[in-house]
C-alpha cells in the first residue's frame, strides 16, 4: 500500500467512509511509518506505509480502502541521543496518541523498552528487539452512534451532589446485576445501580479515570494492578477492560453508559490525568509519546535533558508549554465533551497543567484556552489544586471558572470530629463555605468541592475504625499512602464486636456525613460510604482490583440504617436552600442583631473573638436565618427558607447548649434531627442537650 498526501488535521486515524487519513505530531522525527496488523494476536505487521508528507511538525497520509476495525501503530525514525532528550527507536511500535480505541492492550515484555534492561550503562544501550508482538495498538473507529436526543444535563452547581465511584467496583459484586455486565460500563447503568443512585439522591456521578491505562510493570510482576487508573496510556480511548466487547465496541458501550446515566437524571464527570502518562521516568517503556518525540512531549531537566522533570510523583510531566501538547489536551477534552457527551472533568494534579515552564502560573495558556473555548468553558471543571512540585499547593488560587477539591475542608472537618484542639474556628469557616479561600477571586461558595473522604485515603467506615494505615498488601512495606489521616478508632484498631464502640463509630459517621451535607459549597461523597464500604484500613488501595475495593452489597442492619440516614440527609439538603447558597454568608449585623449567620456558644451567647482562640475541642452552634437568603432560584424568584439552629458536639460527653431566641417571639425550636430520639421542642433560653459525637438540627417553628 501507498499513502496519498492526505491532511494534517484532524490528528489521529480518521475514517471517511472510503479510507483512513493518518496524522501524527513529531517535531524531531526523520521518518514515520504506519504499520498495520491483521489481528490482535499478530506478532508482526502485515503492511508498512511511509507517511512521506509533512506539514510543519505533522506527518500525514491517506490510505484508501481501510475500514473501521483496522489495527495500527507507528514506527518512528530519528536520533537516539538520550543526553539531548531524544529517544527515537524504530524497533518499537508506538500507539497513536489520538487513537479512539485500543485494538490491543500492551503485553509486558522487555522488548517494550528502548534500551537493554540490565545493561551496565542504560543510556548507552539501544534495544533492537522488535516490540511488535507486545505493543499496544490503536483501532480505526466508526464514531456513529444513536444519541436519541441526549445532551449534557447542566445541573446548577448549588444543586449538585457528587458521587465519586469506580466503573468496575460499584457493580462487580452486585447480585442483581446480570453477571455478564458486572464491572462494566453497562453494569453501571443496570437498573439496580441506577435505582440505588437515584434513591440516594445524588445528581452527578464522578468516575475514576476511564482513559485507557497502563498496568505498571512492577505491579504486573507482583500480581497487582493499577486499579484506580491514574497511569494513562491514551487520552482518547476508553479503558477496554470495563467493556464486554473490544475496539470500537468499547466506545459504543461508553456512549451507552453516558446516555443511560443521563436518562436516569445523572450527570457524568470523568477524572482526567493530563499531568503525566504511563511511560514513567526516563527508564520507563517506549509505548507512545516517548518514541514519537520524547523531547517535545515531556518536560526535560534543562541541565540534564536525559532526565525528565517530575512534578507528579510518577516519573514524568507533560510539557503543556508546547502548543502541540496543549492542543492534544484540548482536543481530548473537546472529544469527551462533544463526542462522548460527558458533563465535566476532574483534573488530577491540576497545578502541573499551570506550569508553562516550571513555576505554577494561573495566567498560563492552559487556563486561557479553556476560558475562551465555547465548549469547555460551559462544562463542569474541577481541579485537584496541587501537585508534588515546588509551589504546587494552590487551594483557592485557581481562576474563577474553576471549582476545586478543598483539601483544607477535609482536614478541618476530620480534625474537629477527632477532637483536635484549636480547630473549631477553621471548622466553622469551612462549613460556612471557605470564603477566605474563594471570595477574593469573586467566586461563589460552589467553588469549594467539599469532601471528607475520597478514593485516595480511608473510606468513611475506616476513618472511624483505624488510626494507623494498613497498606502491607500493597507490597511497599506500608510506606505508601497519605498521612496524616486525622482518623479515630474509639479504642480498638479495626473490627470489633463491642457495642459501645460501634455506637460511637456510627454516631461519628453520621456526624461527618451530616457536616458535609450541611456545608455551603458542593458536597462530594465517596461511593460506597453510604453502605459501609471498608478497605480494612488500607488508605491507598490503588493497586487492588479485588473484593478489597469492590462494593459489598450485602448490608447488615447497621449499614442499612446508615444508608437510610444518608438518603434522608441528601433529601434534607435539597429541600433547604439555606444550606446551598449562591453567595457567601457575611455574619454582618443588618440591624437589631439580625445576621444571616451567627455562631452560638453553649452558654447561650454569640461566640466572641476570644472564644475562637480557645484551646481544646469546642461544641459550637450555628444559626442560619432562612429569611436572610439573598439568592434567587433559576426562575429569578427570591429564595427563602426556615431558620435553622445546628449544634455540633464532637466531645465524648453530652453537651448542654442554651438555645438562642427564635426569630419570631411565638416560635420555638423543633428538632429535625438528633441522636437523642426523646428530644423535645424547646423555647429560646431553654437547655438543649446534644449527645456525644453528634449533630442536632433544629428548625424555628410556630407553636
Amino acid at each position: 500500500m501507498r499513502a496519498r498526501p492526505g491532511r494534517p488535521y484532524p490528528l489521529g486515524a480518521g475514517w471517511d467512509g472510503l479510507g483512513v487519513n493518518f496524522a501524527v505530531y513529531s517535531a524531531h522525527a526523520e521518518q514515520i511509518e504506519v504499520v498495520l496488523f491483521d489481528h490482535a494476536d499478530a506478532r508482526e505487521p502485515s503492511t508498512s506505509i511511509i507517511l512521506s508528507h509533512r506539514t510543519g511538525p505533522i506527518w500525514h497520509g491517506y490510505v484508501e480502502k481501510l475500514m473501521p476495525g483496522q489495527l495500527y501503530g507507528f514506527r518512528v525514525y530519528g536520533p537516539y541521543e538520550p543526553d539531548r532528550g531524544h529517544r527515537f527507536n524504530p524497533y518499537k511500535v508506538l500507539l497513536d496518541p489520538y487513537a479512539r480505541a485500543l485494538g490491543r492492550n500492551l503485553r509486558w515484555n522487555d522488548a517494550l523498552y528502548g534500551y537493554l534492561l540490565g545493561h551496565q550503562d542504560i543510556d548507552a544501550s539501544y534495544s533492537t528487539i522488535d516490540s511488535a508482538p507486545f505493543a499496544p495498538l490503536g483501532e480505526v473507529v466508526d464514531s456513529s452512534f444513536t444519541w436519541a436526543g441526549d445532551k449534557q444535563l447542566g445541573v446548577p452547581w448549588d444543586e449538585t451532589v457528587i458521587y465519586e465511584t469506580h466503573v468496575k467496583g460499584i457493580s462487580k459484586l452486585h447480585p442483581d446485576v446480570p453477571e455478564e455486565l458486572r464491572g462494566t460500563y453497562l453494569g453501571l447503568i443496570s437498573d439496580p445501580i441506577t435505582d440505588h443512585l437515584k434513591r440516594l439522591g445524588v445528581t452527578t456521578v464522578q468516575l475514576l479515570p476511564v482513559h485507557a491505562k497502563v498496568n505498571d510493570h512492577r505491579l504486573a510482576k507482583e500480581g497487582l494492578t493499577n486499579y484506580w487508573g491514574y497511569n494513562t496510556l491514551s487520552y482518547f480511548a476508553p479503558e477496554p477492560t470495563y467493556a464486554s466487547t473490544a475496539g470500537g465496541g468499547v466506545v459504543r458501550e461508553f456512549k451507552s453508559m453516558v446516555r443511560g446515566l443521563h436518562a436516569a437524571g445523572l450527570e457524568v464527570i470523568i477524572d482526567v490525568v493530563y499531568n503525566h502518562t504511563g511511560e514513567g521516568n526516563s527508564f520507563g517503556p517506549t509505548l507512545s509519546m516517548r518514541g514519537l518525540d520524547n523531547f517535545a512531549y515531556y518536560k526535560e531537566d534543562p541541565d540534564e535533558p536525559r532526565r525528565l522533570i517530575d512534578y507528579t510523583g510518577t516519573g514524568n510531566t507533560l510539557d503543556v508549554g508546547n502548543p502541540h501538547v496543549l492542543q492534544l489536551i484540548m482536543d481530548s477534552l473537546r472529544y469527551w465533551a462533544s463526542e462522548m457527551h460527558v458533563d465535566g472533568f476532574r483534573f488530577d494534579l491540576a497545578s502541573a497543567l499551570a506550569r508553562d515552564l516550571y513555576d505554577v502560573n494561573m495566567l498560563s495558556a492552559f487556563f486561557q484556552v479553556i476560558q475562551q473555548d465555547p465548549i469547555l468553558s460551559q462544562v463542569k471543571l474541577i481541579a485537584e489544586p496541587w501537585d508534588v512540585g515546588p509551589g504546587g499547593y494552590q487551594v483557592g488560587a485557581f481562576p474563577w471558572l474553576w471549582t476545586e477539591w478543598n483539601g483544607k475542608y477535609r482536614d478541618a472537618v476530620r480534625r474537629y470530629w477527632r477532637t483536635d484542639g484549636h480547630v473549631h474556628g477553621e471548622f466553622a469557616s469551612r462549613i460556612a463555605g471557605s470564603s477566605d479561600l474563594y471570595q477574593h477571586s469573586e467566586r461563589s461558595p460552589s467553588a469549594s468541592i467539599n469532601f471528607v473522604t475520597a478514593h485516595d485515603g480511608y473510606t468513611l467506615r475506616d476513618l472511624v475504625s483505624y488510626e494507623q494505615k494498613h497498606n502491607h498488601a500493597n507490597l511497599e512495606e506500608n510506606r505508601d499512602g497519605h498521612e496524616p489521616n486525622y482518623s479515630r478508632n474509639f479504642g480498638v484498631e479495626g473490627p470489633t464486636e463491642d457495642a459501645e464502640i460501634l455506637a460511637k463509630r456510627d454516631a461519628a459517621r453520621r456526624s461527618l456525613m451530616m457536616s458535609l451535607l450541611l456545608s455551603q459549597g458542593v458536597p462530594m461523597l465517596l461511593g460506597g460510604d453510604e453502605i459501609g464500604r471498608t478497605q480494612h484500613g488500607n488508605n491507598n488501595a490503588y493497586c487492588h482490583d479485588s473484593e478489597l475495593t469492590w462494593y459489598n452489597w450485602s448490608l447488615d442492619e447497621r449499614d442499612d440504617a446508615f444508608l437510610g440516614f444518608v438518603r434522608w440527609a441528601i433529601a434534607f439538603r435539597k429541600a433547604h436552600p439555606n444550606f446551598r447558597r449562591r453567595r457567601f454568608l457575611t455574619g454582618i449585623d443588618e440591624g437589631g442583631g439580625v445576621k444571616d449567620i451567627a455562631w452560638w456558644h453553649p452558654d447561650g451567647r454569640e461566640l466572641t473573638h476570644d472564644d475562637w482562640h480557645e484551646s481544646g475541642s469546642q461544641p459550637i452552634g450555628m444559626v442560619l436565618r432562612g429569611d436572610r437568603i439573598v439568592d434567587t432560584d433559576a426562575m429569578g424568584v427570591l429564595c427563602s427558607d426556615e431558620t435553622f439552629l445546628v449544634l455540633f458536639n464532637p466531645g465524648d460527653q453530652s453537651a448542654r447548649f442554651v438555645a438562642p431566641l427564635p426569630p419570631v417571639p411565638d416560635e420555638s425550636w423543633r428538632h429535625v434531627r438528633s441522636e437523642d430520639e426523646s428530644a423535645e421542642d424547646v423555647a429560646g433560653g431553654s437547655n438543649v442537650f446534644v449527645p456525644a459525637h453528634s449533630i442536632s438540627v433544629m428548625s424555628a417553628t410556630h407553636e
